[in-house]
């Protein structure tokens, strides 16, 4: 059973809008992930190895963020919200406590814009609501040109397309294909559709063959861009990313295994010869299939 606990803060302006995800605000109704991705970025920190053992749910969040949407709006401080910054916000405990639904009704009535980043098929029950943020949303004036006056940006996050690779390294999330599907009703719902595709997995998912598999579906299901990022893996300890992946590399990609050790020895980035070569190949492969890069 996930935890309920209370928070005193819910909707959190960013120092600085983020030029991938335009975000200027984030949003987290739940903490912990059960989607248990073994390069989350979150790995390591108090939720521990499993994350869905420590999920909570914040259970007054709905009151708290329509104060902060209320003093928000009435100051004319529009801006994107981001669900979510650290956790899917189509969690299965959403079909249950629906808070994300709830949050989209509030976002709606304050006319905030919204951006959706999640790996969940779950979203199309909100289909509503995004479309009624997407009519009436109020944009910061630096933006309304650039999304052409959209209130709804919806991204959907893929580390592969092969749903026994992602078993492997993101377990607990809805499988590639049936995400495909998802993402391809979305865009014919005439959302400002995209993909989030962070991590690739190096020499399993950034390999040419299966490059060009990504760039080629999606572009066939007519997204607006693609965002592309190196992995990044953190710590030493038995909860890090590093080490998780890792373990992962070694039992089910054993001839990767050195590959990948010698790469991470010394922190968590990949090597700056490989992450100059990762980046002239997205550019190189945006720019074949005519999409772009950016929101």
């Amino acid at each position: 059973m996930p935890r309920k606990i209370e928070v005193t803060s819910v909707l959190n302006k960013t120092k600085k809008r983020d030029s991938w995800f335009l975000d200027d605000y984030t949003v987290n109704l739940y903490s912990s992930c059960s989607f248990n991705c073994l390069y989350c970025y979150i790995r390591g920190s108090k939720y521990g190895t499993n994350l869905e053992e420590s999920l909570s749910i914040k259970s007054n969040a709905i009151e708290v963020l329509d104060r902060q949407l209320f003093r928000r709006a009435k100051k004319n401080e529009y801006g994107i919200v981001v669900l979510s910054s650290a956790t899917d916000p189509y969690l299965q405990l959403e079909k249950t406590y629906e808070l994300t639904r709830e949050a989209l009704k509030l976002i709606a009535n304050y006319k905030f814009p919204v951006h959706i980043i999640t790996k969940s098929d779950l979203i199309e029950r909100d289909f509503d609501l995004l479309h009624q943020i997407d009519k009436t949303a109020i944009h910061s004036n630096d933006l309304k040109d650039r999304l052409h006056n959209r209130g709804t940006i919806i991204s959907f996050s893929f580390s592969t397309l092969d749903d026994t690779v992602a078993n492997i390294f993101e377990k607990g999330a809805t499988k590639p294909s049936v995400r495909l599907k998802t993402l391809k009703n979305t865009v014919r719902e005439n959302f400002h559709t995209g993909v989030s595709l962070m991590p690739l997995l190096p020499f399993i998912s950034d390999t040419t063959e299966h490059l060009h598999l990504l760039f080629s579906t999606f572009k066939k299901s007519n997204v607006k861009y693609i965002l592309p990022a190196t992995i990044t893996l953190f710590g030493n300890g038995k909860a890090d990313s590093k080490t998780l992946v890792l373990n992962a590399i070694r039992k089910h990609f054993p001839e990767l295994e050195n590959r990948y050790l010698n790469y991470f020895k010394n922190g968590s980035q990949m090597p700056d010869f490989y992450k100059k070569a990762f980046a002239a190949k997205m550019k190189e492969l945006c720019n074949e299939y005519e999409v772009s890069n950016r929101i």
